[in-house]
């Protein structure tokens, strides 16, 4: 497996864990420490719900981010605009970590919060599709399921680095200290950081499948509208198969951290330590759900972890309502790892092989990131309202489960790559000989 990685796809997979390292960090803080520290005292609700709403608003930035991203990275190339996000990302992260809080200059400080995540957002937006068509773009076609999924792989631990300095920080430090200034010392060390992912990307050439396009017919003028005129079939698709993985990848991560706290009772830690476990126990299985795509096929793996997550929710929150660590650890594992990744693994190669690829980052981002404002930015949002209606979180598991669904049928909408379905046939002949 090792051998079929490609050098691109390891300064990829580091630069995207350095750069998701800033994404992440915020997740963790909306959900434990800007409600105390950017909004008003008074209702807890209410404070965590709007904590949660910034969060979200990073999502509803990264389509226009990904999009304009997509766009110059079809034009211009896919190394320039790498180096790019991961600039927007670094900065952004830094002044978080430098923002008054509420209480010394009042609601400027959670407009500037606001405005600082819509920059983060716009950097995201165009950083994962990016490096997931570095890696698959370099890769031969029998392991680019290997090769595309890599990046997922740095997006886990650049969550784990991030939740392993928050949790750090705060375990070293009383309540009021890490409230104070502690939360902010994991933001600052994003500049450093950045520095870091910027030396790594300098070591990778562009593209050779987009240099071969360009030196071929020329590089698209407008790569949107060709995608809009030629794709529309293969964008839905896109969308469909990009919904499982935001509910099973930010529930979990965001919401149930809140959830554990709020619904539960449960110290921050627990929740915390699941994330790392979790995030630990990805080194292993992201590989092994790109390797089993490039084995069995794009289509069983995503149909097979969106089933599996949508059949989760269920027993997810029953163990998390034990409140009892190690159920809650074996919780995320089963359903932030075990069932993420294979829709994780299994998007990111379909991506990189549903559109030409002179508009192909276009392509990417337009229909993965309209799906994470939708769905990742939103869910654990509506997701903390549902569950102050219903006091219970039946309604979530409904949601969450019918959402995970949507991404079987747009797994059945993509079709498999000719060198699959000639291997299948030559297995199947072999067979009836």
């Amino acid at each position: 497996m090792a051998r079929r990685i490609s050098r691109a796809t390891v300064a990829s997979t580091i630069g995207t864990a350095l750069e998701w390292y800033d994404f992440s960090l915020y997740g963790t803080a909306a959900a434990l420490v800007f409600p105390a520290v950017f909004f008003p005292a008074g209702d807890g609700f209410a404070a965590t719900l709007s904590s949660l709403a910034t969060f979200a608003v990073g999502f509803l930035a990264r389509p226009v981010g990904g999009v304009l991203i997509g766009i110059m990275g079809d034009r211009i190339g896919r190394r320039t605009m790498l180096f790019l996000t991961l600039v927007l990302m670094a900065i952004s992260s830094t002044l978080i970590g430098c923002l008054p809080s509420y209480a010394s200059i009042g609601v400027a400080a959670p407009v500037l919060l606001i405005a600082l995540r819509v920059l983060q957002g716009i950097g995201a937006g165009g950083e994962y599709a990016g490096a997931m068509l570095m890696s698959a773009e370099h890769a031969d076609r029998r392991s680019r399921g290997l090769n595309a999924s890599a990046p997922t792989l740095g997006n886990a631990v650049g969550a784990l680095i991030a939740t392993g300095a928050f949790g750090l920080t705060a375990a070293v430090m009383s309540e009021e200290q890490f409230l104070s200034f502690g939360w902010r010392i994991p933001f600052l060390i994003s500049c450093f950081i950045g520095v870091a992912g910027l030396l790594i990307r300098l070591k990778i050439s562009d593209s050779p499948e987009f240099d071969e396009a360009k030196e071929d017919n020329g590089v698209s003028r407008t790569p949107l509208r060709d995608l809009l005129t030629t794709s529309r079939r293969q964008v839905f698709a896109g969308m469909l198969i990009s919904v499982a993985p935001n509910v099973i990848s930010y529930v979990p991560s965001v919401y149930a951290l809140t959830y554990l706290a709020k619904n539960v009772g449960a110290p921050a830690w627990v929740g915390l330590t699941g994330i790392v476990i979790a995030n630990l126990v990805k080194l292993v299985t992201v590989p092994t759900a790109g390797w089993l795509c490039d084995r069995f096929g794009r289509r069983p793996v995503m149909i097979t972890g969106s089933v599996a997550g949508a059949a989760m929710f269920y027993p997810f929150f029953v163990m998390l309502d034990t409140g009892t660590p190690v159920l809650v650890w074996a919780a995320f594992v089963l359903v932030f790892t075990l069932c993420n990744d294979l829709t994780l693994a299994s998007q990111a190669t379909m991506l990189s092989e549903l559109f030409d690829v002179r508009y192909r980052y276009t392509g990417v981002t337009f229909s993965r990131e309209l799906v994470g404002a939708v769905v990742g930015g939103c869910l654990p949002f509506v997701a903390a309202q549902l569950s102050e209606w219903t006091a219970g979180y039946w309604s979530i598991v409904v949601l969450c489960a019918a959402l995970c669904l949507l991404s079987t049928l747009g797994a059945l909408l993509v079709v498999e790559p000719e060198h699959l379905r000639e291997q299948r046939a030559a297995v199947a002949t072999a067979g009836r000989e």
